[in-house]
């Protein structure tokens, strides 16, 4: 019998690395593994474009197109994670030493609707006083999914001829958050600087509190596929889990990585992280994470309630005590 064909489009990491060069496969489905795309063109592609079968996608952005009808479902896979305490960029001529200085300034964004963007906002209302409808917001890019702005956000584009990275060095803008490390920054530009300069003891200090690790990306499918074949979700998910463990225990080989204290490096992760931080699924840490960009997505007017997760994700089990030793 012929496998079923699907386009999957995800990011060039090492726990999906199995899927792309076919050393793990998915039962019944033969994958073409697209990767030459960065994150916010692939997603722009996928829920407005609807270029592939399945594909890797923005959590904020997938919420708020299922909150709008989008036909997609997903599965609980997330193959990016990322502490974000180290994205908010400030310029140094502009005394911003606290989070609470951002109230009132001009703060650029690549765009809205990014799910770093949206974890930030998030952070810095509940966990340091800041909100987000406080702050005068500038974007880049055209979000991908559209959305109409709650009353009293002060948020406009600016113009195609500038780049937020380049308005901030400049002074025109007070801070910057972005998903990447900025070119001024990787520059040495003294112009530039972090909000919070010791960024990792932050994100360490977030974690013990809240047991989040950022989820950034989930995988989604066409709706028309799973209503035709139910099984793929549950084949896929058990796909990307078993790339992801035979990534993990590839690279906990210390001579895998040309780095010299990479071994204690996975040392600290573990110890602070536990042994599987990018574990998949809705774990109760997961649903927890999950539940709170839900929440968030809400308040700042992404969405026109807070999404349950049960319409967001597909169920992937197999049954109770079923599926954990295979026999025959």
């Amino acid at each position: 019998m012929a496998k079923l064909e699907l386009t999957l489009a995800v990011g060039d990491y090492e726990i999906t690395k199995a899927l792309q060069d076919g050393s793990v496969t998915a039962d019944g489905i033969d994958l073409n593994v697209l990767t030459k795309m960065d994150s916010t063109t692939r997603h722009f592609r996928f829920l407005r474009n609807h270029d592939f079968d399945a594909g890797e996608v923005s959590c904020s952005s997938y919420i708020a197109g299922r909150d709008k009808g989008f036909p997609f479902v997903a599965i609980p896979v997330f193959p990016h994670r990322r502490f974000r305490h180290g994205f908010v960029f400030i310029n140094t001529s502009k005394g911003i030493v606290k989070p609470t200085d951002l109230i009132g300034k001009k703060v650029g964004l690549k765009q809205y609707q990014s799910t770093a963007i949206l974890w930030l906002r998030g952070i810095l209302e509940h966990e340091y006083g800041v909100p987000f409808k406080s702050i005068d917001w500038y974007t880049e890019l055209a979000e991908a999914v559209e959305f109409t702005p709650p009353a009293g956000l002060r948020l406009q584009r600016v113009p195609d001829n500038k780049s937020v990275e380049t308005m901030l060095a400049d002074g025109e803008l007070d801070a910057l958050i972005h998903p990447d490390l900025i070119q001024p920054l990787i520059d040495k530009d003294p112009r530039v600087g972090r909000l919070f300069p010791d960024y990792k003891q932050a994100e360490m200090d977030f974690f013990r509190r809240t047991r989040i690790f950022p989820i950034m990306h989930i995988v989604a499918i066409k709706r028309e596929i799973v209503e035709k074949h139910p099984w793929v979700p549950i084949n896929l998910f058990h796909a990307f889990n078993a790339a992801k463990n035979k990534a993990m225990q590839r690279m906990e080989n210390p001579r895998i990585v040309p780095l010299a204290w990479y071994r204690e490096a996975w040392e600290e992760q573990e110890e602070i992280l536990g042994t599987d931080p990018w574990e998949y699924g809705l774990t109760p840490d997961n649903t927890h994470q999950l539940e709170m960009l839900a929440k968030f997505s809400h308040e700042q007017g992404l969405t026109s309630r807070q999404m349950p997760l049960d319409e967001l994700f597909l169920p992937v089990g197999q049954g109770h005590k079923r599926g954990h030793v295979f026999r025959i």
